[in-house]
């Protein structure tokens, strides 16, 4: 009978379902073990999306920049930066599974080195990438039914978000940096805005570049979109600089459709600029732009 009551302690102390599967990464196909028992993430969006899930994690880069993250974060060991590992605590922490993506991407072959690492970037399909990072994370950590729910709830968000918008006019996406200003087509880093809202462009062609093509207030004026999106890249990362709000308010821009009419929306520049592609950012971005268009 003792014998008996050994084993069935010794597999209850076995993590749970512990198997191997193979899941969709950026760099293709990987087989990553289920339930992996110490995890350190290198990327926001991925911590945005563990945290939607419910998923503890044991490392973590700072700063965060977003706030909704934080009790996640709260009591993991510090793995370094956004783009400075910090390599001897990782080697040190013994970690079972290291999620990469995003600024962290160079580095993942580095970190391979240390422990299984996947690179779990969202870059070109900001939409497509990012609901199959997070049906992945669903399976890894045995968060299916909490995967599927939070996609429903996305769901949910760009229906409301696109019937708001709809009828609204071109829209121009605008990034500031301070007295700088860029702007992003529909094929570049914040694109998903048109395309998964329907929203038709203020400018084709714009240049697809990481950072935006660089414009003048001019640029803006030509332009003259009937929207305008602005995210504060300063106000993402914790800047003291000229806030976007102050960049644009000047004779030039006045002269648009979007400003004279008031559809210029500031939407909360860090979790779309830091944590792209990550659930819970794409389902606040779709709520603030429903908000703005609905009155609520």
């Amino acid at each position: 009978m003792l014998r008996t009551t050994l084993v069935v302690f010794a597999l209850a102390a076995t993590p749970a379902f512990a198997e191997t599967i193979t899941v969709e990464t950026y760099t293709g196909p990987a087989e990553v073990t289920t339930n992996p028992d110490k995890i350190a993430v290198f990327d926001i969006g991925a911590l945005d999306m563990l945290d939607a899930l419910g998923v503890e994690v044991d490392g973590v880069i700072a700063p965060l920049f977003v706030d909704y993250v934080t009790d996640t974060a709260e009591g993991a060991e510090s793995v370094g930066s956004l783009f400075e590992p910090d390599f001897e605590a990782i080697a040190a922490g013994e970690y079972d599974l290291l999620i990469a993506a995003g600024r962290s991407s160079r580095v993942a072959p580095d970190l391979a080195k240390i422990a299984p690492t996947i690179d779990m970037t969202i870059w070109e399909d900001t939409v497509g990438q990012g609901l199959a990072r997070l049906e992945a994370y669903g399976e890894i950590f045995d968060k299916q039914d909490e995967a599927a729910a939070l996609k429903a709830d996305f769901e949910v968000a760009l229906a409301e978000a696109k019937a708001a918008i709809a009828g609204q006019g071109n829209a121009l996406i605008v990034l500031t940096n301070g007295p700088t200003v860029s702007a992003y087509g529909a094929s570049g880093r914040f694109g998903w805005l048109h395309t998964a809202l329907d929203l038709p462009e203020a400018v084709a062609e714009v240049e697809e570049a990481t950072h935006g093509e660089a414009i003048s207030f001019e640029f803006i004026r030509d332009a003259n979109p009937e929207v305008m999106i602005v995210i504060d890249r300063a106000a993402a990362i914790g800047d003291d600089a000229e806030a976007a709000a102050s960049t644009l308010d000047n004779a030039l821009v006045q002269e648009t459709t979007a400003w004279t009419e008031g559809n210029v929306v500031y939407l909360d520049p860090a979790p779309l600029y830091i944590a792209g592609g990550g659930i819970q950012s794409m389902i606040g971005t779709l709520n603030e732009i429903t908000a703005a268009f609905s009155g609520s």
